[in-house]
């Protein structure tokens, strides 16, 4: 007899900075799965092999610390030099990414051809099969300005909207993000609480120290109530946001605090309303 999905589906979460890394070519990396992406982080040691990712879809690129160096395996995409704290669109294809020793890589993507065998971190969120609540990536846009070329952004040079002035937005053809930075403490009165019903949310701490704030909320069967959760994030790590589960996250204390979360399929919500820097770039598939 087929079950019906649980109300509550679990938390995840990925701290790279206590999990042990897997190691090879003299770099650390971290890899974990949510429903509709995949995110790893990569810490550059000296020389070595460089690590490589394939993905048929777009990936996104953050080099939040150090400068990195792109190289397609397709001899018709020219390799790229990434400065520190830029954001980079990734075409479809087989890459190897080098970073200088202390450099640190962050790969989003909602596909990833190359992952068979390796661990993956905070996998829970996903373990009890597919959510018929969460919308399915597919390929939902296509870019149509300089299609198939890496495309390098400052992130400081990213324009937030004026709806949203917190956050500055981009997408992809299967992924979009939202990329939060502020200095000291947020501001307790002026948190955000709220929940999906349709999207799973991956919460990356690039820097400084956090708290997720989560409520599951009440349904007529008691047995699937939580107690609310506060759960410290140092960075780097990534929590898993399941559907319909209440959730605001809390910058504390002092110095500069970076976030992004992520999303697959694209916010479409938030294209359609203009507040994605480079929606420009992509049209709907089936438009014209």
């Amino acid at each position: 007899m087929a079950t019906s999905t649980p109300h509550v589906r679990e938390r995840g979460f990925a701290d790279f900075s206590a999990a042990p890394p897997e190691t090879a070519g003299g770099h650390r990396r971290w890899l974990a799965g949510a429903h509709n992406f995949w995110l790893e982080w990569i810490e550059f040691g000296e020389g070595g092999t460089a690590p490589t990712f394939e993905s048929d879809f777009e990936t996104i690129l953050l080099a939040p610390r150090g400068a990195l160096h792109l190289s397609p395996a397709d001899a018709a995409v020219h390799a790229t030099d990434i400065l520190p704290h830029c954001a980079c669109i990734v075409p479809a294809g087989r890459y190897a990414v080098i970073g200088d020793a202390g450099a640190a890589c962050v790969l989003i993507a909602s596909q990833r051809g190359d992952i068979g065998g390796r661990r993956v971190l905070g996998a829970q969120s996903a373990a009890t099969g597919a959510d018929p609540r969460v919308l399915p990536t597919g390929r939902p846009y296509r870019r149509t300005v300089s299609a198939g070329q890496i495309r390098v952004m400052d992130i400081d040079a990213i324009m937030a909207s004026r709806d949203k002035p917190r956050l500055k937005m981009l997408q992809t053809e299967t992924l979009s993000i939202n990329i939060v930075e502020y200095r000291g403490a947020r501001d307790r009165a002026a948190l955000s609480p709220h929940a999906h019903s349709e999207f799973e949310q991956g919460s990356l701490a690039i820097t400084g120290e956090f708290v997720h704030h989560l409520r599951v909320p009440w349904s007529g069967d008691a047995g699937q109530w939580r107690d609310d959760e506060h759960l410290t994030a140092h960075s780097p790590s990534l929590l898993v946001v399941p559907v319909e589960m209440i959730h605001t996250t809390e910058g504390v204390g002092d110095g500069h605090h970076f976030l992004v979360d992520v999303f697959s399929p694209p916010r479409r919500d938030f294209i359609d309303k203009g507040w994605v820097f480079n929606s420009a770039d992509y049209a709907g598939v089936g438009a014209d």
